[in-house]
């Protein structure tokens, strides 16, 4: 026989829940929140999954909200537990993931006495959520009709702001007070509104006298409809689209790598190949070279293209558009003029010229993080999600030409946490496989990522481990600090390996340290086995800051 909860606010709370559709739940266990995950886990509609670490279990909430694109609640007991979900939040709000974030608390006459596990729990993500609620204690005068309210309030937030809300549920003792039957609950009127969208006639005008047109696509999930729609821009030659391998499009005439083609721009280059509108669809992008090369083009018109972000980030933002860009471009498609312009033969025969530099250059390296990459983006079977971690891998991955594999990144603030958990999240939830590819400090900073029983067989991750923090080697400016310092302080060299560890989380594991063992056991490690698989390459002692410098010193 079933046993459900008698608090009436948690009742209140996941009968909502179904009537929205939201039925993924991390739970990180304790005893305050014990009555959300005995109710929770007793509901056939729920799936609940188990996460001790609440700071991993928020990033693994991250990942599975980016696979099913729809919110996904994470639950925990109160205090300090609340504090571990921070990291995670960040990252949804600046990349606009659902997530649900359901705080167990104490009593509120108990903050601040003392009381143990008690801290300042409401509002605690004020500055990265998009709504912070607090529900009554069920003892509380009319308390389950202003719970329902603000329930409903907060989910419809999630769906419409696409990005972290926060509810606090105070909980009165006792904890496990158990029901055998729920009373019927009444039927909810869904209040979401769908934004409507009228192009402005002087917008369209702009559009067809501007002749230098360039769209730069930055962090974003896949959608087929975007990139039909960038496909026809493209199609006669009238506009140049810019986009990094975390922004999920795909087409010849696209341009896939931009640190390759803008590397060695003088001032007059930024003249030459600057647009005179820009239009910019997103997130961030990753290429610091970009923001260079757009802050000192100078456009005469910047339309950014988003329902809740309207960042300045070139410092020519002239229009903003809060408009999902799927219906932007499919309103803009019905009347502008679609004639051939210079601008992409310009840009076309850059590409080309520096294409072959990058052929060349890659076929004299060495074993490196350099040459792993160029083999990893061409054995990756096509149908493998892939997350790269912070900061290196990402970076590298610009570089080189992935296929039609989907592609992601925490860049909402590019933090080396979280990578391994959320890409975790990410696989529990997806029907095709996931690759991990990161470095080795973001792979041992989120150890517990693995501490996960739902992780599918057909996981993989690749740890690329040389020994250090190496993007510290490759920016300038920590090179300026005394040898010693940069190593143990900033690039924090080191010794570990992860053979013991994947063993230990179940793991087949493989380790490469040379060009022949990595073409070996690439053959093998995306086949099916009945374990998820850990390959691990060491380029210790390898010159991987210098052969990148080196590449794009040739490019130049």
């Amino acid at each position: 026989m079933k046993k459900y909860s008698s608090k009436r606010s948690i009742q209140v709370l996941a009968h909502l829940f179904q009537q929205y559709g939201i039925f993924d739940v991390v739970i990180s266990p304790g005893s305050r929140n014990a009555p959300l995950a005995i109710h929770f886990s007793e509901i056939d509609d729920f799936n609940c999954y188990s996460i001790v670490d609440e700071r991993s279990a928020a990033f693994v909430g991250l990942g599975m909200a980016i696979s099913e694109k729809k919110p996904v609640a994470i639950t925990c007991t109160s205090g300090s537990a609340a504090a571990n979900y921070y990291p995670a939040v960040t990252e949804a709000f600046y990349q606009n993931v659902p997530l649900l974030i359901l705080t167990a608390d104490r009593p509120t006459e108990y903050v601040d006495l003392f009381d143990g596990q008690t801290i300042r729990q409401k509002n605690i993500f004020h500055q990265h959520s998009y709504g912070d609620f607090e529900l009554l204690e069920d003892s509380k005068d009319n308390s389950e009709d202003i719970n329902a309210d603000i329930i409903k309030k907060a989910i419809e937030l999630c769906f419409e702001k696409q990005g972290p809300v926060h509810i606090n549920i105070p909980l009165e003792e006792p904890l496990y007070e158990l029901v055998s039957e729920l009373p019927p609950f009444p039927q909810v009127e869904k209040t979401i509104r769908k934004k409507e969208y009228e192009l402005p006639s002087d917008l369209i005008a702009d559009w067809n006298t501007s002749q230098r047109i360039m769209l730069l696509v930055g962090t974003r999930d896949y959608s087929p409809e975007l990139e039909n729609q960038l496909t026809q821009l493209v199609k006669n030659h009238s506009v140049v689209v810019l986009h990094e391998a975390n922004s999920n499009i795909h087409h010849d005439k696209f341009f896939s790598h931009i640190d390759r083609y803008i590397t060695g721009f003088s001032d007059e280059d930024y003249k030459m190949y600057a647009p005179d509108l820009l239009i910019t669809v997103g997130q961030n992008v990753v290429s610091k070279r970009v923001k260079q090369f757009l802050r000192n083009a100078h456009p005469k018109q910047h339309w950014h293209l988003d329902e809740v972000w309207q960042p300045d980030t070139y410092f020519a933002l002239t229009r903003k558009i809060e408009v999902k860009p799927e219906l932007f471009f499919s309103k803009l498609l019905r009347v502008i003029g679609l004639e051939p312009k210079p601008y992409y033969n310009l840009w076309d025969v850059l590409r080309d010229k520096k294409d072959k530099k990058h052929v060349e250059f890659v076929n004299t390296t060495e074993f490196s993080d350099f040459y792993f990459f160029n083999k990893a983006s061409q054995s990756i079977p096509e149908n493998y999600n892939i997350h790269f971690s912070n900061s290196s891998a990402i970076r590298y991955a610009q570089l080189f030409n992935f296929g039609k594999n989907k592609s992601y990144c925490n860049r909402g603030t590019s933090g080396i946490d979280g990578a391994t958990s959320t890409a975790m999240g990410f696989a529990m939830k997806n029907a095709n496989p996931t690759l991990l590819i990161t470095g080795d400090l973001s792979f041992f900073y989120d150890i517990n990522g693995l501490w996960n029983q739902y992780i599918p067989p057909f996981t993989r991750i690749i740890i690329f481990n040389n020994g250090e923090g190496n993007i510290f080697k490759i920016i300038p400016g920590p090179g300026n600090a005394n040898p010693n310092t940069l190593d143990e302080f900033i690039a924090t060299k080191h010794h570990k390996n992860a053979e013991f560890m994947a063993k230990h989380f179940g793991f087949t594991y493989a380790k490469v340290e040379d060009d022949g063992t990595l073409d070996r056991v690439l053959n093998n490690f995306f086949k099916p086995d009945i374990q998820p698989k850990i390959m691990e390459i060491f380029t210790h002692g390898k010159n991987n800051a210098e052969i990148l410098k080196a590449y794009f010193n040739f490019l130049k």
